[in-house]
Formats: structure tokens, sequence, C-alpha cells
């Protein structure tokens, strides 16, 4: 067996790296991103390659690849099965409620005015959110529907941008004053710079629009849940909600406790793990009145 590795300091493949290296596994180090990409591979028997949502490169064509690789019968992590819906929450809408499974409710519209007449019965608060974003990035409580009205408008004409510095410098801001610290200090600067400056990658970001997602509001929710299974492990933390804020993910306080995640919630993960066949997955949930049900999946 000989495996290649795409190497991306800081993510997975340093693992990967030493876990090979230790166990005198063979493998070599490839760039996903050369043109002969194809021709590297042929003396492997698959591929792994720890590709970020906020690379547009990757974006373009990683699930391409993976999903022509596993057709020439090699293996790939992440598979096409664990890849095709990653940070894309158009895309779990539909897989989630053709499996039947208990997520929250989700409404899609690609069409201004099918969207304005729905809003004016829907039931508020709703949660807005753009198809893609980490870390509660790009998600927003509408509270009405002159405030629906507005979003729904700029979605269907300029859109939205996709990387919103603004939220990411006032969740910088946040976690320092939760934590003072010079590395939360230094994150901060890092990130008033990046309002004017920015990264080479973040050029290629297109706007979002030409559709509009709301997902229904739980109340009463200090917390979600986030669990990760692989194979037969489960693990997970309990995430809370920013001061004065709904939102969880990327809030940065949680909780490694196992007594603060409830059995019900790790038995339902292991569930809606095998009905979606991922090699590894990161579910949310949060609880509706006596029931968990899922948000989202990475």
């Amino acid at each position: 067996m000989k495996i290649a590795i795409h190497n991306r300091p800081g993510s997975f493949s340093d693992i990967w790296i030493h876990y090979c290296n230790n166990h005198n596994i063979r493998y070599k180090i490839v760039n996903c991103f050369d043109n002969d990409i194809i021709s590297q591979l042929n003396d492997c028997d698959g591929l792994m390659w720890h590709w970020p949502q906020w690379d547009s490169r990757a974006v373009l064509f990683a699930r391409q690849l993976a999903h022509s690789l596993e057709k020439s019968g090699k293996k790939v992590y992440p598979d096409v099965q664990t890849s095709w819906h990653f940070d894309d929450k158009l895309g779990q809408k539909y897989l989630f409620e053709a499996l039947r499974l208990d997520s929250i409710s989700t409404w899609v519209f690609y069409n201004k005015i099918d969207a304005l007449h729905w809003l004016k019965q829907a039931k508020y608060p709703l949660v807005f959110k753009l198809r893609g974003g980490a870390s509660a990035e790009n998600v927003m409580l509408i509270k009405s529907y002159r405030t629906a009205s507005k979003v729904t408008r700029k979605a269907f004409g300029r859109g939205f941008k996709g990387n919103n510095k603004w939220n990411k410098l006032k969740d910088r801001i946040s976690l320092f004053n939760r934590k003072k610290n010079m590395a939360n200090l230094i994150n901060v600067f890092k990130g008033l710079v990046r309002l004017f400056i920015s990264k080479d990658i973040e050029k290629n970001y297109s706007r979002e629009r030409g559709y509009i997602y709301f997902q229904e509001f739980i109340p009463n929710n200090d917390s979600d849940i986030r669990l990760v299974v692989v194979g037969s492990k489960c693990f997970g933390i309990r995430r809370y909600c920013r001061s004065g804020d709904f939102r969880a993910s990327g809030s940065g306080i949680s909780t490694y406790d196992p007594k603060q995640i409830d059995l019900i919630a790790v038995e339902l993960a292991f569930t809606t793990a095998k009905k979606l066949n991922m090699q590894s997955v990161a579910f949310d949930f949060i609880k509706d009145k006596h029931e968990y049900k899922l948000v989202e999946v990475s």
C-alpha cells in the first residue's frame, strides 16, 4: 500500500505524515493543485487531502477530483459521500429531508416574489444563513417581515459577501474581552488589518446571490452540542452562546465535560451517521422542547 498525502502545514496532514512514519506506511507528498496530479497518483492506492472551505481554489475542484479518483478505483479521504455537501447548507437541506432526519425546519427560495409572499405569513423570528460559512459566520436572527424583506431584496440584488470581515472582527473582540491575553489581542489587530487588506485567497470569493435561506428559530437554548462520529467512536463538546447572542458555533465558550453531553444526542449521532454513510462526520444538535434536532453537518 502507498498513500498520497497533500501536505498543508497545520492541517490533519501533519498527523497523517507522523503516523505513516511511525508505522512504516509508504506514502508520498503530492500537490493537488498541480496540473498533473492524476499522473502523480499513478503509483498510489489512495489520496488524503484535508481541504478547508475557506480555500476557494480547493472548493473549485476538490469534490470533482475525489469523484474522479473513486471512479478509477482509488480510495480517497474525504470521499464523495463525506464531502459533497460539506459547507453547503442548501445541499444539506435536501439530504436531511430525503432521509427524513430529525432536523430543524428549513425554507429555501430561488425567486424573490415567492420568498416575499411566504415571508408575509411566516412565524418570526427566523434564522437567516448563507449557503456556506463556519463559526456562525453569515448567520443572522431576523425578527420582522421588514428586516426579512430587506435581506431578501439584497439576496436577489447585489448579494452578500461570502467573507464577512466585520463579523469576524466582532468575534475576535468578543474573544479578547473574555480572555485578555497577547494572542487574542494580536488577533484583534489582525482583524482590523483584514478590513482593509485582503488575503490573495479572499479576492477569489464570489458574492452569494440568487437564493434566500431561512431556518426555524428554536428558543430557550443557551448552547448546542457538537458531536463527531468516526466509526464506532463519538466525541464532542457543548458550546455556549455568546453574551446577548443566539449563536453557539464559533463562540469559543465550551466544555468537554462528558456529563454535559446527553447520551440521547450521542445515540442520535450514531444513528444519523449510519444513514449518511460518511467516513467521519460532525453534527450540530440543539434541543427543541424534549428532543434533539440536527442543525447541520460538517
